[in-house]
């Protein structure tokens, strides 16, 4: 195991690399220039230059990519074009919200899909099986930003329960921060909770069709035990595969979802940051991101020799 997770780590370097490549290119060839957002409507060209030979602009570009990468080698990310600030600061101060709101999505995602895909498997066909089919269809079709402002007009403005945007985080006291990350959570779960809940149906509902399960019946063993100490644990793996896949998944939530709440995390960072062409700061967000998509797949592989032992690596 321990060879295979070294040899995983491995793997993921030319990934990053070519990552980090392709994010370099995408972003010197996008239109902008970052010397004109700092200097604002009535530069000269003579402060233009002086801004973009301070910034190492005027460089080549593929100058500006070794000196980045050997930056990246030395653990630094580089600095804010705008602010001056160490991009691993930035990162450092914004990660507090998303890591709040990526973990109570996931919870709650994963508290409510499951046992609605187990009970819809169970009842295969019936009413309670059709209502929740319909209702992940619903949660998955709709955009998290149309859930969100739904969400804040009932909820904020309309009963006034939590707030309209900002976030407080848990040193403030837990019920301020329970209260900023309620809604954010509701909003970017829905769609998790549809999907989980979709492959936990179909998982369980294969299972449920094989030998061992009749065989379990034959013995006596009630229904609950069937399902919850058989079924649903063969049916694990592709159940994780899933909420693997929604983790990763939520960065691109997470965007959204912070935008529209006001939430200052990281998505928020990334959208200030291409909005203000700073390069520094977009290419170490998108470094960050693929690396946690990367790690997040090594543990969802790892996992799976957990819940089927036939799986080894």
């Amino acid at each position: 195991m321990f060879a295979f997770i070294l040899k995983r780590m491995a793997a993921a370097l030319p990934v990053m690399a070519v990552v980090a490549a392709v994010v370099f290119a995408i972003l010197r060839l996008t239109p902008g220039d970052p010397a004109a957002i700092l200097a604002g409507d009535s530069a000269t060209p003579e402060q233009l230059d002086a801004i973009r030979k301070n910034l190492g602009l005027d460089e080549p570009i593929y100058m500006q990519f070794l000196h980045w990468i050997g930056q990246l080698l030395q653990g630094d990310f580089g600095t804010s074009l705008l602010s001056g600030t160490p991009v691993v600061e930035m990162i450092g101060q914004r990660m507090g919200p998303s890591i709040a709101l990526c973990i109570s999505t996931i919870i709650v995602a994963i508290v409510v899909a499951i046992p609605l895909g187990v009970l819809a498997a169970w009842r295969q066909g019936k009413l309670l099986d059709r209502m929740v089919m319909a209702a992940s269809v619903l949660g998955f079709s709709i955009p998290v930003f149309v859930t969100g402002y739904v969400l804040i007009l009932a909820f904020s403005l309309g009963l006034g329960w939590f707030p309209v945007q900002g976030y407080k985080p848990l040193e403030e006291g837990v019920l301020p921060f329970l209260r900023s990350i309620t809604l954010p959570t509701l909003a970017l779960s829905t769609v998790y909770i549809a999907l989980i809940a979709r492959i936990t149906r179909t998982s369980v509902i294969e299972v449920m069709n094989e030998d061992f399960i009749r065989t379990a019946r034959a013995k006596g063993l009630g229904e609950r035990s069937v399902l919850l100490g058989h079924a649903l644990r063969n049916a694990a793996v592709p159940i994780v595969t899933i909420i693997g896949v929604g983790v990763a998944m939520l960065i691109g939530g997470v965007v959204v979802t912070e935008s529209v709440f006001n939430l200052p995390g990281l998505g928020r960072l990334v959208v200030e940051a291409v909005l203000a062409r700073d390069y520094p700061v977009i290419q170490g967000l998108i470094l960050l991101f693929a690396l946690v998509y990367v790690l997040i797949n090594l543990v969802v592989d790892v996992s799976y020799t957990v819940f089927d032992p036939r799986i080894r690596y």
